[in-house]
């Protein structure tokens, strides 16, 4: 499986988070079956990290460096686990010569004044990934035709790079690769010319997708780029697109300092995956408030190490999950689980229960904190977990002297600071609101 990364001039927003998340469930769950090779290149040489260098004044390793740390660093905050193979495009500047050399060959691509492009109306089969037809996309151009195309579809596997600008030497002179020629090389070198699973954004499908597809083909003599394409739906932000012109990017690496990870990735996981998703406060109060009862429902069952292991997750999610990562669905049926739970009264049945969930959550990437920890550090309320203790101490003693109205009061204290107080035969437990 190939996922395309980030291009890393930025720190990642929330919107480039979607792929890594849904598409890190999919290894997650194939590896149940299958010995998966999953690559998530980086893109480290384009344009828009040339202008960053530019803006900073800073060298462009430096640039890239602190960009895909931060990136990694950010994506492990979600849960995201590291892919097989982390592939940087400076790292393959000669395969992408050589695929580049071949489509001239073939007669795909042609050169022109320090440029290499790939010639579109070569390959009878382009538009067919993202169903658009060549003669409509020619007709309704609004692309101007550089002196040096043939046609404002070709698009550029090569160009020229200026002193200041990152450069390599290759057979038409000292350049540097174009975006899409990229993917199609590091893809080559470490899956092989046919992979099974390419995965990204909807917003990729054209032109990225499209053009790897075409000149990945073209070079290969016709094998198949990839057997299956998958693509995540957008992302808005209150049914607006995010946008630097409106000002309302969320930063991943911002919203982890202030918010649980495992809160952001179920969000992400919130809507399936195709679909679009509406980012909003309350998708995150609603995500915020699904890892409260899961957590409720395990809190206090302590299991060992042996139980955890030989635990397999609920075959509802497992099948939610299978048919086409319907995670919406899998959630639900892990409620239902949830549900028995904290109904159940015998104590195996109970530990059962609960390490199937804790099963699922480990699939899911959720439920890694002990459920302790979670309500004790889940909200920005001042109280810490002792004080609250120490309060629920002094209303169990009003409580036992009939003292209520002090028992009322330090619970209204309480709720007052998002602590909300869920009394049972064993005592009395407290969770963040």
């Amino acid at each position: 499986m190939y996922l395309c990364g980030p291009t890393v001039y930025n720190y990642a927003h929330i919107g480039n988070a979607r792929p890594a998340v849904v598409f890190d469930l999919l290894a997650r769950l194939l590896r149940r079956s299958y010995k998966l090779r999953y690559a998530r290149n980086i893109t480290d040489v384009d344009d828009k990290i040339n202008q960053a260098a530019i803006d900073s004044g800073k060298k462009i390793d430096e640039i890239t460096a602190q960009y895909i740390k931060a990136y990694n660093d950010d994506m492990r905050a979600l849960g995201v686990l590291p892919p097989d193979i982390e592939p940087r495009a400076t790292q393959h500047i000669d395969e992408m010569i050589v695929m580049i050399g071949t489509l001239i060959d073939k007669g795909f691509a042609y050169e022109a004044e320090g440029h290499v492009l790939f010639d579109v109306s070569s390959d009878p089969d382009y538009g067919k990934l993202s169903k658009r037809d060549l003669r409509e996309m020619i007709a309704g151009a609004r692309v101007e035709v550089a002196p040096y195309k043939r046609s404002a579809q070709d698009f550029v596997l090569w160009k020229p790079s200026t002193p200041e600008l990152p450069g390599w030497d290759s057979p038409w002179g000292r350049g540097r690769p174009g975006w899409h020629i990229e993917c199609s090389a590091m893809a080559e070198k470490h899956l092989g010319e046919t992979i099974d699973i390419h995965a990204g954004g909807q917003d990729l499908v054209f032109p990225h997708h499209e053009n790897e597809m075409a000149q990945s083909n073209c070079a290969h003599d016709g094998a198949p780029f990839a057997r299956y394409w998958l693509h995540n739906g957008f992302l808005s932000l209150d049914s607006t697109k995010m946008s630097k012109s409106l000002g309302n990017v969320l930063l991943v690496h911002d919203m982890v300092k202030k918010i649980p990870g495992e809160l952001i990735r179920l969000a992400l996981l919130g809507a399936h995956y195709r679909q679009p998703l509406d980012w909003s406060d309350a998708a995150l109060e609603g995500a915020r408030s699904m890892l409260d009862r899961l957590y409720g429902a395990i809190r206090g069952i302590e299991l060992s190490d042996a139980e955890r292991k030989a635990a397999d997750p609920p075959a509802a999610v497992i099948e939610a999950l299978e048919d086409d990562l319907n995670s919406p669905k899998a959630m639900a049926e892990l409620f239902s689980y949830a549900r028995a739970l904290n109904k159940a009264k015998d104590e195996n049945e109970r530990r059962k229960l609960a390490a199937e969930i804790l099963a699922a959550g480990d699939l899911l990437g959720i439920l890694q904190m002990d459920a302790e920890s979670w309500f004790a550090g889940n909200n920005d309320s001042e109280l810490s977990a002792d004080d609250i203790e120490s309060l629920l101490k002094q209303r169990d003693e009003a409580r036992a002297s009939r003292d209520f109205a002090t028992a009322d009061s330090i619970r209204d204290q309480l709720a007052a600071a998002g602590i909300t107080i869920e009394d049972s035969p064993t005592g009395a437990r407290w969770r963040r609101s």
